[in-house]
């Protein structure tokens, strides 16, 4: 399995992607890092490349995903998707590997 990256998500990258003017080869880089409130943070961001020994690359939508080997473990099977609503606004994260999540979900325990 992999990480995916839902159809609306892609659209909201590439967005934000022509909107801020990146150059040609940026990427979006989702991760994992210690912290929160639930012991690991999930990270999104652009980056300028990849590493093809360090990293996991995938192409969703026109849209080139990276994930480090090591985020890729606790990663596998998550589908990153943007929610657009009333109360709230932003990318979304459902990842089946986590097993307690915090109330806001941007933190989680495996």
């Amino acid at each position: 399995m992999a990480v995916a990256l839902s159809e609306k998500a892609a659209s909201e990258v590439k967005r934000i992607m022509e909107e801020q003017k990146f150059e040609d080869g940026m990427v979006l880089r989702v991760g994992v890092a210690g912290g929160g409130c639930s012991g690991f943070q999930y990270s999104l961001g652009f980056d300028k490349g990849w590493d093809d020994k360090a990293d996991n690359k995938y192409d969703y939508h026109g849209v080139t995903l990276v994930v480090d080997k090591k985020s890729a473990l606790y990663l596998d099977g998550t589908t990153v998707d943007f929610y657009e609503g009333l109360e709230k606004r932003g990318f979304t994260f459902d990842n089946p590997n986590a097993v307690k999540s915090c109330g806001c979900g941007s933190s989680f325990s495996a």
